[in-house]
């Protein structure tokens, strides 16, 4: 299918959308992750709503948040938002009773990439994730947003590996792993489930890794308190969620040369 007169007309805004992909093939290529995404976030949130572990909650409806929002369904990015804040204040009764609203919300979104990518009747498809040719440096993106992955790995394919973890305690296993000294930089999300991003600044500070692994954060939560907070590690530059392939690019490119110098 491919319309974009689909998509418009369904609400989403593609306008917004190219400020950060720029063409419709990057949006497009970009999408089956977006959709892989979304049915991860949404079984994980009925997980943590179940527990009522409002801490995890925030964690992932706050990256859901920023990926509805990156491929322009400010609805469900709205909705998604009005949960992070009440789940970080601890409003289990808010969380409860808005639940289905969201749910059905991100059920319409699913539908409608479906949908637009033709896959109406295989939305219980597994989409694997896109491979990366292996180079002698190595790129690791640490961030729980397969739409943030997929974006770095599509940048850097034909540069570097481009290497994954979803978590920080992946992240430290497989700087633990990297014998060969093959990770060139890493770009570090700071909210994550399990370790967060702070907890791989504190294994980069008690191991005095940073002179040996440039270090550089990738947030959606770009505050006064986070900026003075990762300030306070040896990390080479500090980028704020949305980004663009020119701001990703000139950040890897500074926090890469920093090893060199």
């Amino acid at each position: 299918m491919k319309d974009t007169n689909f998509l418009t007309a369904n609400g989403v805004d593609l306008n917004k959308s190219l400020e950060l992909f720029g063409d419709m093939e990057t949006y497009d290529a970009t999408l089956p992750d977006f959709l892989s995404g979304i049915k991860e976030k949404v079984e994980q949130l009925k997980t943590y709503k179940a527990s009522a572990d409002m801490q995890n909650y925030a964690i992932i409806v706050h990256s859901l948040k920023s990926d509805a929002r990156y491929f322009g369904f400010m609805t469900l990015g709205d909705m998604a938002y009005q949960h992070e804040m009440q789940s970080k204040a601890n409003d289990v009764n808010f969380i409860y009773a808005n639940f289905d609203s969201l749910m059905l919300e991100a059920a319409r979104v699913i539908k409608i990439v479906n949908m637009y990518l033709g896959e109406e009747d295989s939305s219980d498809s597994i989409i694997s994730s896109p491979t990366t040719t292996v180079k002698d440096k190595k790129i690791l993106v640490v961030d729980d947003s397969n739409v943030v992955i997929s974006f770095v790995q599509k940048i850097f394919s034909n540069e570097y590996e481009v290497i994954t973890a979803t978590d920080g305690q992946q992240a430290i296993s497989l700087i633990e792993e990297d014998k060969d000294d093959q990770i060139a930089c890493v770009l570090l999300d700071i909210y994550m489930p399990n370790v967060n991003g702070f907890g791989v600044l504190e294994y980069f500070k008690s191991h005095n890794l940073f002179p040996k692994i440039p270090v550089s954060v990738i947030t959606g939560a770009y505050t006064q308190e986070v900026i003075g907070m990762v300030k306070q590690y040896g990390i080479i530059d500090l980028l704020a969620k949305p980004f663009n392939e020119a701001n990703v690019k000139d950040v890897v490119t500074r926090t890469i040369n920093a090893k060199e110098i």
